[in-house]
């Protein structure tokens, strides 16, 4: 609550917390001023509350101006046109700023007064007397009813001067016997004037065919109209429909020498952000889509470009749902969620595809395993992106709801990307699947591109994973770049701030003369320093407004700047040209402008403001110190000192404080004998005063079109106010009727006005405001350097200034303090709040992390590269000369999501590899090897969608911050990740091994509780916590992944019902497709004769009396699908022994990835080594294994052929070999097995 009390007033602004509604805290407030009224003392008006909020600010201004109509008639007609205007139905609050209102003046002369023996009172009394009518009844007459009136209006000032006052010796004395009475307008209190600038002529069209001098006004009378919309409305449709109204009515209503300009159009300015921000909606989208198909080829890119739009509109929808409008920050939303939303396609198009080229055939089963193969990394890391956003919608204050629908409406992008990626993407990928021929080219490139990543890692990371040196050394230089990324910061290379200011097409400059500065002078002083102005290049158009504020804006509106309505307060309005047309930014002019005009305006006395349009919040200032005190005096006086040391400090501009210059009025000391004995009430001597002085109405006239009311005005002339000899003859009657001169009742005298009297919470302060300017062009900075000016300043009070940051000094302390708020205070909160959206997400992630793998070892591997963006994220802002914002730290906490996900897939594979039987080592560079392609082109998908941002100011810090980290740390993540898990190889091995004959779910739990716990029967309070936390999660999950599951199940439905119809299908009694192309059935076809497959496995008997009569069948089925694979055949080559598999059994031909390592090959190719692995791990109930052939033949039973022709028993892929079956809730597609089958 602040307040300001002034000797003829008072003010009191209340200011409720953001978010809240206007209706119900209007009633609050109403109802609390209600319950007070009897606190109100004698004499005080009724308070008057007037609400005010951000649609108040008008969103287009129109101003009147010409050399052939006064002003006054200006106004008239700016009043015609605005209620016109009204009619529309989205326009709210509109006025009328400037010109002089229709009055008549009755001006009234001492002399004659006391000649005639009249005083003031009899005029004022005749005047209201005689200004009436009214409905007195109804009479009747016959069969008619007419209502009768009696009295009549004055409505011409013949009317008014034709009054009869009195009679005098029978004499009858008029008005116009002792006054002169004009109808014209009232006194000048303010003064509106229009300027072009150089460049006006080249941004206006000359539509109405004005010449060179008309199109040139230099000070021209104007007016300006001010026009807001209605709340939820569309500002850029509101004003298209008001200039259009406007156009209409030119040759009409407006007459052609009244010219109309265009001195506001926010809803110009949002409709050009919006299609810029469109048009790089699209242009991200075709980027995204060009990179898709350069790493992944034309098909798959034409699933993400058709996945992309799906996403964004239902993200728009879910706007609409949930209340969010379309504008620049959902925008920008929608722009940085493309580089994230595509990330799930990628990924499962990546992987589509890798299995595709493995497997030789576009098969659908191959398709859903594919998908099945990545879903739950894929869930987990769109579930730590979400996790990483969300937090940020809690913000609190102002920049709250200015950020909200980043993480808002990125959430629900991503959520729609998930369903969008294990839904829409594998139908699209299969409906446009790629030829066998396409198939086998794109085979032929990836095993290059395999064989190169390979030759890459080895020499990377082979040397770092075998020496410990080697990666000590790492690590060390990794800490020692971290380190000094963050020394940036301290030598301020780069700066902190809370948000740049953007490059508007306007600025304004405030000026402020001496109190008591009168009219004319103050209006002399801002058209000198308007012409000044009219020297930049870039300025189309000014306008001066002396004695009344301009109309305010969003920044104005926290200022109160609609209250400047003094005669020494001035506002200077500057427009430029187009952004896209000048080359310096309104912040450079406004650096010119201050420096150009602060010598002149100091020459006459004057202090300015060059005040831009915040980026964010507004505040009452950049800098604004509150001076607390023991007493006024010490206050004030303190206050002036800290205004002196804001002129020495460097980077502190625009000094000035809420303290009121020393400045006398005059006084009629009434003496009060005198006046008692003359029979004279000082309440007579009062109203006569007023009276004389002007400003007095005696009511209105009426007239037919008045849109605003036509005072009469009792009032000495202008130029004998000022002259106390004449004003002291004015007649004061008595009490018997006698004229009594004023001179005679008291005196004039001089005195100081007594200062205003600020209060905050209820507690006396001062201000002192400034702003910033230069490289440190941020509040921190400068209060930094003001702490070393204040050390060695001693207050009156004789102690040291005790500063406070986050709040007042306590009630308690008693002397000088004050504390520093402005922008200090929001950029403070918002980056509190945000440090502790930081730290949830950060706990949200862990566990999310540690509830998906059962290892809290894992997520601090995992979430290791978060702190590492910080080395791309700060040297960025230093190669780009940017400050870290609010938006850089938005951009940073929400690439801590996007990083993590990279890391899970990494270390999803390296579990899954060394549960397969890998050594640690050989997994993470497999897994490295493996998951590259689709980690660098999700990394350079992100940096493409924030690119196109980076030329905006205001969010170029969130560019930097998602490109440049995004960068540094997914290069680092291939590194560190790997170093990571080989350094704590034996938790991933715990966490994955099977540990004997039990279920795949019952070892799975197994080895997940081994690794949280030593002591199963006694849980810790952490684990508790966090299993409370996942049985939460999982409920969530579980919902969705039920959705996704029903749908997949329909689509393979769908495909099955197609294949059957064309014929693609096989019959039940065969084997699918799926398992038949990768099985080495083209080499042995010239032998029918299947009895050498059991010979080499003498013990197992019956097996080979089953096998003969399916020979002849299988025989021509590879025939027209052969699919040459010599990736696969070398794989092979080294295990020429290994038995063949029955046609019903489990095929025991390797399906390898080409990015296998060699000491991998190699170790699979030793049977020795096979056969140690195979004895140490006994059959559990799990997916079958592809690297190693069983011991004992698998058609030992007949059962397990018909259990093989199962779409479900395809052949298992080097990642899904020997994968667990998911425990708990944890949903995933359950694949059936042969029974008595070793896999």
């Amino acid at each position: 609550v602040y307040s300001i009390s002034q000797r003829d007033g008072a003010m009191v602004t209340v200011q409720f917390d953001v978010g809240e509604e206007m209706g119900p805290s209007l009633v609050k407030l109403n109802a609390k001023i209600q319950s007070n009224l009897d606190k109100i003392p004698p004499g005080v008006s009724m308070p008057l509350i007037k609400p005010k909020g951000v649609d108040d600010v008008p969103v287009v201004t129109l101003t009147f101006w010409s050399h052939d109509v006064d002003e006054a008639a200006l106004r008239t007609l700016g009043l015609d046109v605005l209620q016109r205007l009204k009619e529309i139905e989205t326009t709210a609050q509109s006025f009328v700023v400037g010109g002089r209102s229709d009055a008549i003046k009755i001006e009234v002369f001492p002399e004659r007064l006391a000649g005639f023996g009249i005083g003031l009172d009899q005029i004022a009394q005749t005047i209201r007397a005689a200004n009436s009518e009214r409905a007195v009844g109804v009479v009747e007459t016959g069969d008619t009813t007419f209502s009768l009136q009696t009295g009549a209006f004055l409505r011409t000032a013949r009317d008014v001067e034709n009054l009869m006052i009195g009679v005098r010796d029978g004499l009858p004395t008029y008005i116009r016997d002792v006054a002169l009475v004009t109808e014209g307008t009232d006194d000048p209190t303010n003064l509106v004037s229009y300027y072009t600038g150089p460049a006006y002529d080249e941004h206006h069209d000359d539509e109405l065919g004005f010449d060179a001098e008309e199109r040139a006004p230099v000070g021209a009378q104007a007016v300006t109209l001010a026009i807001s919309k209605k709340s939820g409305t569309n500002g850029v449709s509101v004003a298209n429909e008001v200039l259009g109204y406007v156009e209409g009515l030119q040759g009409s209503l407006i007459p052609d020498n009244v010219h109309v300009e265009v001195t506001r159009n926010y809803g110009e300015t949002a409709n050009e952000k919006v299609n810029e921000l469109i048009f790089k909606l699209f242009v991200v989208t075709g980027a995204v889509t060009l990179l898709i198909w350069a790493a992944l080829g034309l098909r798959a890119a034409t699933v993400v470009l058709v996945v992309i739009p799906i996403v964004i509109l239902l993200t728009v929808f879910a706007a609409w749902l949930l209340g969010y409008t379309i504008d620049r920050v959902s925008l920008f939303a929608l722009i940085f969620s493309i580089g994230i939303l595509v990330d799930d396609a990628i990924v499962v198009v990546e992987n589509i595809y890798r299995r595709w080229l493995l497997q030789g055939e576009c098969t659908g089963e191959c398709n859903i395993d594919a998908v099945r193969e990545v879903g739950n990394p894929t869930i987990l890391a769109t579930l730590t992106v979400i996790a990483a956003l969300l937090p940020m919608g809690f913000v609190t204050g102002m920049m709250g709801p200015y950020m909200e629908p980043i993480p808002a409406l990125g959430s629900v992008a991503m959520i729609l990307s998930l369903f969008a990626a294990f839904i829409f993407t594998p139908w699209l990928a299969q409906r446009i699947r790629p030829s066998i021929k396409a198939l086998d080219r794109a085979q032929k490139k990836e095993h290059k591109q395999a064989e190169a990543l390979k030759g890459f890692f080895d020499w990377l990371l082979v040397p770092l994973l075998e020496s410990k040196r080697k990666a000590r050394l790492f690590r060390l230089g990794l800490w020692l770049v971290f380190f000094l990324s963050l020394a940036l910061f301290y030598t301020q290379a780069v700066t902190v701030k809370m948000l740049p200011k953007d490059n508007k097409p306007e600025y304004n400059v405030t000026i402020n003369m001496p109190e008591g500065t009168p009219l004319p002078e103050t209006a002399n002083v801002a058209a000198r320093l308007t012409e000044l102005l009219r020297e930049l290049p870039e300025v189309t158009a000014l306008q001066t407004y002396v004695g009344t504020a301009s109309p305010f804006n969003f920044n104005g509106l926290v200022r109160h700047t609609y209250l400047r309505d003094k005669s020494w307060m001035a506002d200077i309005q500057v427009q430029l040209t187009p952004k896209h047309d000048r080359e310096r930014s309104s912040q450079e002019l406004a650096v010119i402008t201050r420096e150009m005009l602060t010598p002149p305006a100091r020459e006459m006395g004057a202090k300015i403001e060059v005040i831009e349009m915040p980026p964010g919040p507004p505040v009452l200032q950049t800098m604004v110190a509150e001076i607390y005190g023991p007493d006024a005096a010490t206050r004030r006086q303190v206050a002036r000192d800290i205004e002196q040391l804001f002129v020495k400090a460097e980077t502190i501009v625009d000094e000035d404080s809420y303290l009121q210059d020393p400045y006398d009025a005059w006084r009629f000391v009434i003496d009060r004998d005198k006046a008692s004995r003359l029979g004279v009430s000082v309440d007579d001597i009062n109203r006569q005063l007023e009276m004389a002085l002007g400003g007095y109405q005696l009511g209105d006239v009426k007239t037919e079109r008045a849109l605003e009311p036509k005072f009469i005005y009792l009032q000495m002339p202008y130029a004998l106010r000022g002259q106390f000899g004449r004003l002291g003859q004015l007649p004061v009657p008595s009490a018997n009727g006698e004229m009594i001169p004023l001179t005679s009742l008291g005196s004039f005298e001089q005195f100081r006005v007594d200062d205003p009297v600020y209060h905050k919470d209820l507690r006396p302060v001062e201000y002192v405001t400034g702003d910033v300017t230069g490289k440190l062009g941020a509040p921190i900075y400068a209060i930094l350097e003001m702490e070393d000016l204040l050390d060695e300043y001693t207050a009156p009070d004789g102690v040291r200034v005790d500063t406070n940051y986050i709040g007042p000094p306590a009630p308690e302390h008693l002397n000088s303090a004050l504390e520093w708020t402005g922008e200090w205070t929001v950029t403070y909160v918002t980056f509190r709040d945000m440090g502790a959206a930081f730290m949830v997400a950060l706990i949200l992630i862990y566990i999310l992390v540690v509830w998906e793998f059962g290892n809290f070892r894992l997520p601090g591997i995992i979430m290791a590269p978060i702190p590492l963006t910080l080395i791309g994220i700060v040297p960025g802002h230093w190669l780009f000369g940017a400050s870290f914002t609010a938006t850089s730290m938005i951009g940073f906490i929400a690439l801590a999501g996007i990083i993590v996900r990279n890391s899970i897939l990494l270390v999803d594979f390296s579990r899954h590899a060394v549960a397969e039987g890998m050594d640690v080592k050989e997994a993470v560079v497999y897994a490295v090897c493996t998951r590259t392609r689709p980690i660098i082109i999700t990394a350079l998908a992100l940096i493409i969608g924030s690119s196109v941002i980076l030329s905006d100011p205001i969010f170029q810090g969130m560019a930097i911050s998602l490109m440049m980290g995004g960068l540094v740390s997914t290069l680092l993540t291939l590194v560190v990740i790997p170093l990571g898990c080989v350094k704590s190889g034996s938790s991933l091995l715990v966490s994955t091994a099977p540990e004997g004959p039990e279920t795949g779910a019952q070892a799975l739990a197994t080895a997940q509780t081994g690794s949280l716990s030593g002591e199963q029967d006694r849980p810790g309070v952490l684990r508790r916590i966090l299993s409370g936390v996942g049985d939460l999660l999982l409920m969530a999950v579980e919902a969705a992944w039920f959705v996704v599951a029903g749908v997949t199940r329909f689509l393979v439905g769908l495909i099955r019902g197609r294949k059957s119809k064309t014929g693609n299908a096989p019959s039940a009694g065969k084997a699918m497709p799926v398992a038949a192309a990768p099985a080495p059935a083209p080499a042995p076809a010239p032998a029918p004769a299947p009895t050498p497959a059991p010979a080499p496995a003498p013990a197992p008997a019956p097996a080979p009396a089953p096998a003969p009569a399916p020979a002849p069948a299988p025989a021509p089925a590879p025939a027209p699908k052969p699919v040459p694979a010599p990736s696969r055949k070398s794989a092979e080559s080294p295990q020429p022994q290994k038995p063949k598999p029955a046609k019903g059994s489990a095929p025991a031909k390797k399906t390898t990835s080409a990015v296998v390592s060699k000491a991998v090959a190699r170790k699979k190719a030793s049977p020795a080594r096979q056969a140690d692995e195979t004895a140490t791990k006994p059959a559990t109930p799990k997916k079958t294994k592809a690297r190693s052939a069983p011991k004992k033949p698998a058609a030992a039973k007949p059962a397990p052929k018909k259990a093989q022709v199962k779409p479900a028993s395809k052949p298992a892929t080097p990642s899904t070999a020997g994968r667990k079956p998911k425990s708990g809730g944890r949903r995933g597609i359950r694949l059936k097995k042969p029974g008595g089958t070793e896999k």
